[in-house]
């Protein structure tokens, strides 16, 4: 089986590449490499440097022909989507059109959509969030996000495109960026171990769905045979406030830090959680991935890789 990836040399392409090409899957790596890293790719998939929106796309899906598509490129900063909508619109939802126009002309088996489920729901009044809540985003992000899922419908009942929906709580774990689009504890890691004082939005005690990457990686790899014209909550039901993410990472490096925080940044949303009882029931996946040991392992490879 043939399967292309876009953002396939990001932090969570990357991992889903590396498992793919594993199981001896032929991978094909799309990504322009703007928050990528070329050393993540594995060497054994071919890869193209190129922009989900250039028009070059639809040449190479029609030479590859892929049984699959992984989108996973995006633009992923909310906080700049909010800064700059207009430009989070061509990657995210420009972008994305490019590809599902290529997977068109080529008609893959499976076009499997990364979106997201921590910015998708708001500040939702049900926690943790089913898929079935209504949809309230609080940036262009989560709304571009959205967008996508209702395009995907629409090429299935007008081209037959087949898909499936990942929406990912705050995915965390080695590989992460620490720099621009990255999350909150790879940024406190990377602080750390540079003697950088770290900083908390806000009074700390927003929450969100933290879950390992390998977890993710396990979700992305079921819905190749499952999950069809399905949308699918992944994290971990529980909720952890930005305070005690701080104090776990700062135990576990033994830091002498103490929660410094920043009042007058605006926040998106006070809590996320998603509910994963759908994916259980009808995928079979369950998070293994306890935070203690995710935070263990993300903070080791920190500590290795740090630079």
């Amino acid at each position: 089986m043939k399967i292309i990836v876009t953002g396939g040399a990001g932090f969570i392409g990357s991992h889903l590449v590396d498992s793919l090409v594993e199981e001896r899957y032929t991978v094909i790596v799309i990504d322009n490499l703007s928050t990528g890293i070329k050393s993540n790719i594995n060497t054994k998939a071919e890869f193209y440097k190129l922009d989900i929106q250039d028009k070059r796309i639809q040449s190479i899906f029609q030479k590859e022909k892929p049984d699959i598509v992984y989108h996973l490129a995006a633009a992923i900063n909310v906080r700049k989507s909010i800064k700059d909508p207009l430009q989070d619109i061509d990657t995210n939802i420009s972008g994305s059109i490019n590809l599902l126009e290529a997977s068109k002309l080529v008609q893959p088996k499976k076009f499997i959509f990364v979106s997201t489920g921590g910015a998708l729901y708001g500040d939702a009044a049900v926690i943790p969030t089913p898929e079935d809540y209504e949809i309230k985003p609080l940036s262009p992000y989560g709304i571009n996000k959205f967008s996508i899922e209702k395009y995907l419908y629409y090429y299935w009942k007008m081209f037959g495109l087949n898909f499936t929906v990942l929406r990912l709580a705050n995915v965390y774990g080695p590989r992460q960026n620490a720099k621009g689009e990255a999350g909150v504890i790879a940024i406190f890691c990377n602080q750390i171990f540079k003697n950088i004082q770290p900083v908390i939005n806000g009074n700390g005690l927003q929450t969100r769905d933290f879950i390992y990457v390998d977890d993710v990686i396990t979700a992305l790899k079921l819905v190749l045979n499952k999950g069809d014209q399905g949308a699918f909550n992944i994290g971990t039901g529980k909720e952890t406030n930005i305070k005690t993410i701080f104090e776990k990472i700062s135990h576990l490096t033994n830091s002498s830090f103490s929660a410094v925080f920043n009042t007058k940044v605006i926040e998106e949303q006070r809590r996320s959680c998603l509910n994963v009882d759908k994916a259980t029931r009808e995928l079979g996946w369950t998070p293994k991935v306890s935070l203690e040991d995710g935070l263990l392992s993300t903070v080791n490879w920190f500590e290795e890789n740090i630079n």
